[in-house]
């Protein structure tokens, strides 16, 4: 097995990252995925890690960010996290998520959660195997504008 390092996500990754994003189902070119690093990469309530390989391949990334709501106690939210589909079962969604709960503590909170398409068995499988608990499903309404 190769040893899997997180570390803070940077322009060079861009590409890879890009590439990710369309196995998780969102296509998207490198222009993209730049306008939208660009936006978040200086948010403190934002953080984007990339687990990468021993041979320095990327095979993952996650976006994380602070959910400040009026009901409830402010959390953080995984916003999207997909490993590799040749990489997957190696490690790399484990320490993407672990290195996602430190961030989360480092800031003082209590509480991470994670929202998943109906249709993603696997991932269905993955968070409670790593002590994530299903606590609702809901629907999700969007307007063009």
């Amino acid at each position: 097995m190769t040893s899997i390092v997180v570390r803070g996500m940077t322009p060079d990754d861009l590409s890879a990252v890009a590439e990710l994003s369309a196995q998780l189902g969102y296509p998207c070119s490198r222009d993209d995925v730049a306008r939208r690093f660009e936006r978040i990469r200086s948010d403190r309530d934002h953080a984007l890690l990339v687990a990468e390989r021993g041979d320095l391949r990327i095979a993952g990334w996650i976006h994380l960010y602070l959910v400040h709501t009026l009901e409830s106690d402010s959390c953080a939210e995984i916003g999207g996290l997909v490993v590799d589909e040749h990489l997957r079962r190696q490690g790399a969604g484990r320490a993407l998520v672990a290195e996602a709960e430190r961030w989360a503590r480092g800031r003082g909170l209590g509480r991470i959660r994670v929202r998943s398409n109906i249709l993603r068995s696997e991932a269905h499988r993955f968070y409670p195997g790593i002590g994530y608990e299903l606590r609702k499903t809901q629907h999700t309404y969007g307007k063009t504008l």
